[in-house]
């Protein structure tokens, strides 16, 4: 579980990423899940657009795509996921 100065460092790190990945219309699929679960395996951190034909609730896209990925929700901003997943050997140093 991450501390708020985790998640603020983490939130800080993401502003000036891009979005890596867009879910869309068909939300969560299998491919996207072992897409993104790779991506932080060797990141640690993505930012994930949804686009504006995703019906899902953007909180319980959050939730559900953290739950799947074995990660962490650090963020949902707009219409944007940020995701956190501290790997065996971290790149990035928590506070």
């Amino acid at each position: 579980m991450l501390t708020t100065k985790q998640k603020v460092f983490l939130r800080s790190l993401a502003q000036t990423e891009k979005p890596v990945f867009q879910i869309g219309q068909n939300a969560l699929s299998d491919n996207l899940i072992k897409t993104v679960s790779d991506y932080l395996k060797k990141h640690e951190l993505v930012k994930i657009s949804v686009l504006k034909n995703c019906d899902a609730d953007l909180k319980e896209l959050g939730f559900d795509l953290a739950m799947m990925t074995k990660s962490e929700c650090v963020q949902i901003i707009g219409r944007q996921l940020v995701l956190y997943k501290r790997a065996k050997e971290p790149k990035i140093i928590l506070p």
